[in-house]
C-alpha cells in the first residue's frame, strides 16, 4: 500500500488562505481520520488529495511520487462521498461494477469482484435490488462497495455517515471498523463527529482554522491534549474548563478560582510549580469527578446540581461552580436531588492545565 505525505500544503481562494502549511505523513495500511469543526479545512485537504481541488502551494507525495499535477483518475484512489450518488435505474450489482464495466474488464472478472466486495460489506443478498428498495445504511454500503471494487490503494471518505440517523450511524461505524480490518488499504476519513474519530482511527488529525492542532492515537489525544481546543473537542461529554491561578502554599500546589480552591498533586502539580501565580485554565473531564461527601474541602469541587440527565447506566449532571457550568458523569444509581450542593473529588491524573493566554498545555 502507498505511503502518503502532504508537504507544506497550502490552499488559497483568491486572497483568502484556508490551509496553512499542512504537514502530514500517512503510513501503509493506516486508517487516518481528519476531524474538526465546520470550516477547519479537513474536507478541502481530502479533496486536494483526491485531485478535486488544486494545490496552491506545497506538494502531495504518494510512494515518493509527486501527484499534485495528476488528474483524479490517475491517482490510484477511490472516494465515498456524503451523498451516495447511486444510479437509481441500476441494481446493486450494476452500481458496484459500473467503473469496471467502463474499463471493459472481462465479465467473469467483474462478477467475481462484485461478489467479493458485496461479501465484505454484507450486500450479497441485495445484489439484484435497486437503490430505491434499500435503507440509507444499505445505500451507503453500496457506495463503499463501488469504491472497493476499483481495487485502489487509497480509499477516501468524505463524511459518509452524516446523512444517517444516530442508531444507523452507530451500526455503520462498527461495520466500517470491521471492513478496515478486512481490507488492507490506506484509508483517509473526514468527519466533524469526534466519536467517529475516536472509534475508527488508528491516528486522529485534529484540525482548526486551517492548521493541524495535534495528531496521534485516540488515546494519546484524549489523555495528553496539547492545547485547550483539542482537549475540549475530543471527549463526550466534553471537558470542563475553569479559570484559576496557580498558588503554592507550604509545598502544596493549589488552583484558586471563583468558587473553588483545589489542591492538586502528581504530574500536574509538578508542572504547576514551575508557573507559580500564573493565570491558567483548569481542565477536568466529567468522568474524572467522583462523588465523595467525606473528602476534605481542598481536595474537592463543591458543585450546585441544576440538571440531571439520565442516559441509562450513567447520568450526566449539569452543575454550577461559581458562574461556570460543570458536567459530571456518574453511575445512575447515585442518589442526587436537584438543588443540592455536592462534593466531587478530582482524579489526580485527570487534571489538565492550560496557559490562559496561549491556551497551550503546561
Amino acid at each position: 500500500m502507498p505511503a502518503i505525505h502532504l508537504d507544506n500544503l497550502i490552499k488559497r481562494y483568491g486572497e483568502t488562505q484556508v490551509l496553512h502549511g499542512i504537514e502530514l505523513e500517512m503510513a501503509d495500511n493506516e486508517f487516518t481520520v481528519l476531524v474538526g469543526p465546520s470550516g477547519c479545512g479537513k474536507s478541502t485537504t481530502l479533496r486536494m488529495i483526491a485531485g478535486l481541488e488544486s494545490v496552491s502551494d506545497g506538494e502531495i507525495w504518494v510512494d515518493g511520487e509527486a501527484v499534485s499535477h495528476l488528474e483524479p483518475k490517475e491517482r490510484d484512489l477511490a472516494m465515498v462521498f456524503q451523498d451516495y450518488a447511486l444510479y437509481p435505474h441500476m441494481n446493486v450489482a450494476q452500481n458496484i461494477s459500473f467503473a469496471l464495466r467502463l474499463q471493459r474488464r472481462p465479465k467473469s472478472e467483474i462478477d467475481k469482484k462484485v461478489r467479493e466486495v458485496a461479501d465484505v460489506v454484507g450486500l450479497t443478498e441485495f445484489l439484484h435490488r435497486k437503490p430505491g428498495a434499500l435503507s440509507g445504511g444499505q445505500r451507503q454500503r453500496v457506495a463503499m462497495a463501488r469504491a472497493l471494487a476499483k481495487d485502489s490503494g487509497i480509499f477516501l471518505f468524505d463524511e459518509p455517515l452524516s446523512n444517517l440517523d444516530a442508531k444507523l450511524r452507530g451500526q455503520m461505524r462498527a461495520e466500517l471498523a470491521l471492513m478496515s480490518q478486512r481490507v488492507e488499504k490506506n484509508m483517509i476519513y473526514v468527519t466533524h463527529d469526534q466519536i467517529e474519530a475516536m472509534t475508527l482511527a488508528d491516528r486522529i488529525v485534529v484540525m482548526h482554522g486551517g492548521y493541524i492542532q495535534q495528531q496521534g492515537s485516540p488515546e494519546e489525544l484524549f489523555k495528553r491534549p496539547v492545547n485547550k481546543f483539542v482537549a475540549g473537542f475530543l471527549g463526550s461529554p466534553p471537558m470542563n474548563f475553569l479559570n484559576g491561578e496557580i498558588e503554592e502554599r507550604d509545598g502544596e500546589v493549589f488552583i484558586l478560582g471563583e468558587g473553588f480552591a483545589l489542591s492538586i498533586e502528581g504530574a500536574a502539580a509538578e508542572k504547576a510549580r514551575a508557573h507559580n501565580h500564573k493565570l491558567v485554565t483548569l481542565g477536568i473531564r466529567p468522568s474524572d469527578l467522583r462523588f465523595d461527601a467525606d473528602a476534605p474541602a481542598h481536595k474537592v469541587l463543591s458543585l450546585d446540581v441544576t440538571v440531571s440527565e439520565y442516559i441509562g447506566a450513567q447520568s450526566v449532571l449539569l452543575c454550577k461552580c461559581g458562574t461556570e457550568t460543570v458536567m459530571v458523569e456518574l453511575a445512575s444509581e447515585t442518589p442526587v436531588a436537584l438543588g443540592q450542593t455536592l462534593k466531587f473529588a478530582v482524579n489526580a491524573n485527570g487534571v489538565h492545565l492550560f496557559d490562559r493566554e496561549t491556551e497551550k498545555a503546561l
